[in-house]
């Protein structure tokens, strides 16, 4: 079932009345409203989209914190063609918290990989919640390897909570496989996008780090809703304090809105 926002309401006021409409169709107690259902259907999708266009800080806020944002795979899905992922690191096992592969973006073939935190409890589970471990980094090392060797462009989405804090993940070098990646990020010789979907621990001083580990890029975008208005400001600064240190890359920062 959607959530909905408090200041989502009008939307879900006239999805509600679609959502009536077609079960009166599916009864035989309603003619013909698929009229009706349409021009419902475009109202609801402009009032979304009049709504989402003035956003005050407060509506920023939530929408980061919204429980129906969209993960790593639901952007694969919808600007992915022909993705096909690689799983495992060849050296311990598979990690999936973080997901990559090879597919084409716009018929362009490129590397992508990124954090995957779950949409329900099994998922959220299988994924570890989008905490990568040491053979998560190392399978991300790996993709970035393939991609360099054959001059393919690498694309990573950056929607993480941490790394995992276990005491297995230290036992098999978390802090070794962490900077192993961010070394691999600073001297591929293909171009990377790096683009933050959300990050909720940008501002520890981990967190930054943990950006650096498959986010350091030619290229650094940021989702206007990727972190609470609270944060935004003193985030902006950090970022572009961490980019100074960095000048190989050339990164900028880019907000995406």
């Amino acid at each position: 079932m959607r959530s909905y926002l408090e200041f989502e309401k009008p939307v879900a006021d006239l999805e509600g009345q679609i959502q009536e409409l077609r079960t009166l169709a599916e009864k035989g107690e309603a003619v013909d409203v698929q009229d009706e259902i349409a021009k419902l259907e475009a109202k609801a999708a402009q009032a979304l989209n009049d709504l989402y266009q003035k956003l005050t800080p407060w509506q920023k806020t939530q929408v980061a914190r919204h429980p129906d944002r969209p993960h790593f795979t639901d952007y694969v899905a919808a600007l992915i063609e022909d993705f096909t992922p690689l799983a495992g690191d060849r050296a311990f096992g598979e990690d999936a918290a973080i997901v990559g592969g090879f597919g084409r973006f716009r018929g362009q073939p490129v590397c992508v990989m990124g954090h995957e935190k779950g949409s329900d409890t099994a998922s959220r589970l299988k994924h570890n919640f989008g905490m990568a471990k040491p053979e998560g980094y190392r399978k991300a090392i790996r993709l970035m390897e393939l991609a360099d060797r054959f001059g393919l462009p690498v694309v990573s989405l950056v929607d993480t909570s941490g790394a995992f804090p276990g005491v297995q993940a230290e036992e098999r070098g978390q802090a070794e496989a962490i900077a192993r990646s961010t070394e691999k990020c600073l001297e591929l010789g293909v171009p990377m996008v790096a683009a933050v979907m959300q990050y909720t621990d940008l501002l520890r001083h981990e967190g930054l780090q943990l950006l650096a580990v498959i986010g350091v890029g030619t290229v650094l975008v940021m989702v206007s809703t990727a972190l609470a208005v609270d944060f935004a400001c003193r985030a902006e600064r950090h970022l572009k304090r961490a980019l100074v240190r960095i000048p190989a890359r050339r990164a900028h920062v880019h907000d995406v809105r």
